[in-house]
């Protein structure tokens, strides 16, 4: 398929250097400071604070707890329901996303815009729902808020890519799956650490709280150093393990932490931004799936999700996901033909 690479995309591109490690270390630690900062693209700022009702978040539940196969989701429809109606009375999708995470959702600062991979599939929610891809609130929020975030009713969806496991589908209600990554250790390139193994031993390692990186430290360390001391002796208590994922990528620029274990399609976006950083190991040591996740109970948004997945994965190679991806993702991953296959639930 042939693309014009037209002069926003270069810009895009040019991005990829940043000056540097310290140049690099500055922006990523005033772009996190941002982080909290509601973000709105447009219209007044509303929020949605029903909780669906308790029967329906109790089914789910059961569903969460004899977890089998968190990929497998409630079938694609374009039905409405309380949660459509309350998007649409509003007129904005409310859409938690990153702004840190470079080519999936970032604060592009040629033009201040929120862009990215997640950014794109956001828009087609809201295409969907509204009739205008621009009808869109995105807010900013950290790694370890996103359930928290969805059930009180701050958000509608969060895409920011979030791995679907039993654990999350305790806390939230996932789309399909719309992209394949995998966990994997990042770190400097003359850096002795090999990959996740033994050469991690006595390493310190950093993780965003709430993430499957830190889970896996914790089912397997190898020696690492990745928990903070709660014993009054840390200078830092956030040091390894930080409510962003991307304050990893500045405390390892900063010789802070000796690595970082994150999804291997973020290591790569920071890769990208760093040219002294790379993935350790020759591939990812999991296999993981992001999804748009909603609140708990919220079956006819995520059903009309779905009804989005399924139409972004439609055309093959010219399918609004690949064209997506050859945007913002196939220079630091290159070589993926398409999009995971959604898995449905029969019940």
């Amino acid at each position: 398929m042939t693309r014009k690479r037209t002069g926003a995309w270069s810009a895009r591109v040019r991005l990829r250097g940043w000056g540097g490690v310290t140049g690099m270390a500055v922006a990523c630690a005033v772009t996190a400071s941002l982080t909290l900062l509601p973000l709105s693209h447009g219209g007044a700022e509303a929020f949605g604070g029903d909780v669906a009702g308790q029967g329906a978040a109790q089914a789910v539940q059961v569903r969460a707890d004899s977890c089998t196969e968190p990929e497998a989701s409630i079938p694609a429809s374009s039905d409405s329901g309380p949660n459509i109606e309350r998007i649409k009375q509003r007129g904005k999708l409310i859409a938690g996303v990153d702004q840190n995470s470079f080519r999936w959702g970032y604060r592009n600062p040629e033009n201040r815009r929120i862009e990215g991979f997640d950014i794109d599939l956001v828009r087609a929610i809201a295409e969907n729902i509204l009739n205008d891809r621009d009808a869109v609130i995105f807010r900013a929020i950290p790694t370890n808020k996103r359930a928290e975030l969805l059930a009180d009713g701050t958000v509608d969806v969060v895409v920011r890519t979030m791995t679907i496991n039993c654990k999350q589908a305790r806390k939230v209600a996932f789309s399909t799956a719309y992209f394949q990554a995998g966990q994997q250790v990042l770190a400097p390139k003359e850096s002795t650490i090999t990959g996740y193994d033994k050469s991690l031993a006595g390493k310190r390692v950093c993780t965003a709280n709430g993430s499957t990186a830190y889970d896996a430290l914790k089912k397997q360390s190898f020696g690492a150093v990745f928990e903070d001391p709660h014993d009054g002796t840390a200078a830092d208590e956030n040091q390894l393990t930080v409510p962003n994922q991307l304050d990893c990528l500045v405390r390892l620029q900063l010789g802070e932490v000796d690595a970082v274990v994150t999804d291997n399609a973020l290591a790569a976006g920071q890769a990208a931004q760093d040219p002294a950083v790379e993935l350790k190991g020759d591939r990812p040591f999991t296999t993981e799936y992001y999804g748009v996740a909603a609140k708990l109970g919220a079956d006819d948004l995520v059903a009309r999700v779905n009804k989005v997945l399924d139409d972004y994965r439609r055309g093959g190679q010219d399918s609004r996901w690949m064209h997506s991806y050859h945007e913002w993702l196939e220079a630091g991953l290159p070589g993926i033909q398409g999009p995971p296959a959604p898995k449905y639930r029969s019940n």
